[in-house]
């Protein structure tokens, strides 16, 4: 097998350990994460800026590379205006290269991950959507879903 493959194959699993761990752990759901930023964020203080932030290496899997490009394409498609003026922005970000290490130690990534960040009253609200990776084989419910999200973020 060739080794970019094997690595990606390598990459994907370790995404799903971290996550199944994270989850065994106690951690937050993605939705209960969302509904806590949502509320945070519309009943006080409007969300100023939304950042949506795509980690990861320099060899991406299928896998990988999509779940950037979807976030990006619900970004520009369901959300232009916003896209437009800065108020949502996507970032794609290798997390190899040492010019991206102060984002990466930001948001606290590894590897291939998916980030949102719901600024209100200037403060960082950052929370990893590991549920996109379980929709990444469905284009239209990754993009429904992502939709919802950062409708919900923006108290729409």
């Amino acid at each position: 097998m060739n080794k970019k493959i094997i690595i990606g194959i390598i990459v994907v699993i370790l995404v799903v350990v971290v996550a199944v761990i994270a989850k065994n752990n106690g951690q937050q759901s993605d939705t209960d994460s969302a509904d806590k930023l949502s509320s945070e964020s519309s009943d006080e203080i409007p969300t100023e800026k939304i950042e949506v932030v795509h980690f990861h290496g320099t060899h991406q899997c299928w896998s990988c590379i999509t779940v950037g490009e979807y976030a990006l394409k619900t970004i520009q498609e369901r959300f232009p205006e916003e896209y437009k003026n800065g108020t949502m922005v996507f970032r794609d970000i290798n997390v190899e290269l040492p010019e991206n290490e102060d984002i990466v130690v930001k948001y606290q990534a590894s590897g291939s991950s998916l980030f949102v960040n719901a600024i209100t009253d200037g403060r960082d609200n950052i929370g990893e959507d590991t549920t996109v990776w379980q929709l990444v084989r469905d284009e239209s419910k990754y993009i429904n879903y992502f939709e919802n999200k950062l409708k919900s973020l923006l108290g729409k």
